[in-house]
């Protein structure tokens, strides 16, 4: 059974969704031309990518390559630029501090202490994505508040120090996003199909069993407080997402 069967579940409201997101991704492009999505190839980042693609924006993609990506994982960027007709910026670690640390603290570091595992996010996430972020304005994620309770108050729109961070699908349920997936015949990455709700580096993600939290294949040696590996480690929420009373 394929991750569309198991999860094609729209909520009532997932036209009114779809609108709602396609028309923040227009207003965010009119303030902050200078937009780039960073892709995870998971799920909501596919959905996301064809987001920006009906809102007729402006928006390159990145994605994180960080050297221990699974092979289900990478196999999705060739697949975004032929059917998108773009080219996937991809950002690497920089080689000798990856040589360094393993070479200091072993493969395995990011079992052994919280430190060492937010050291390893630190060279193969934190320091490419701000290279990845620099010369824009603006940033599109797949972030969900339902994946998690440190997302449970996530903003659609969060000012940044150096730039806006955009999050279109903040309210959408997991069956939103596969019925979406569904609709628009999107690919999606292989190990959705195999119980991998939400997927990272190959060391740090795991499938899930029925009745696990939808994070808890991810560092699940960890308490569910850490889960998070700095990317979006930032005030919940923010003046640019509330309605005047």
């Amino acid at each position: 059974m394929s991750a569309i069967d198991l999860y094609d579940r729209p909520s009532p409201d997932f036209d009114a969704k779809v609108e709602r997101a396609t028309a923040l991704l227009r207003e965010q492009a009119a303030a902050h031309p200078r937009l780039t999505q960073a892709s995870s190839l998971g799920a909501e980042d596919m959905v996301v990518t064809h987001l920006i693609h009906l809102a007729g924006i402006e928006a390159s993609v990145f994605v994180l390559e960080t050297g221990k990506l699974h092979a289900e994982t990478l196999a999705m960027i060739p697949k975004i630029e032929q059917r998108y007709s773009t080219s996937v910026r991809v950002f690497r670690p920089k080689h000798e501090s990856v040589v360094h640390f393993v070479r200091h603290n072993g493969d395995d570091a990011m079992y052994r202490s919280l430190e060492l595992r937010k050291g390893c996010c630190d060279i193969r996430k934190m320091e490419p994505l701000a290279r990845a972020l620099a010369d824009h304005d603006g940033w599109i994620t797949g972030l969900r508040r339902e994946q998690s309770n440190a997302r449970a108050d996530v903003a659609e729109v969060v000012q940044e120090p150096a730039r806006v961070k955009i999050s279109p699908l903040v309210d959408w349920t997991w069956g939103d996003v596969w019925h979406f997936i569904a609709l628009h015949g999107l690919d999606y990455n292989e190990l959705h199909d195999r119980f991998f709700p939400s997927i990272g580096c190959e060391p740090c993600t795991r499938a899930i069993s029925v009745g696990e939290d939808f994070r808890s294949g991810r560092w699940w040696w960890e308490q569910e407080s850490a889960k998070e590996c700095g990317l979006h480690v930032q005030p919940a929420v923010s003046s640019l997402d509330r309605t005047p009373a």
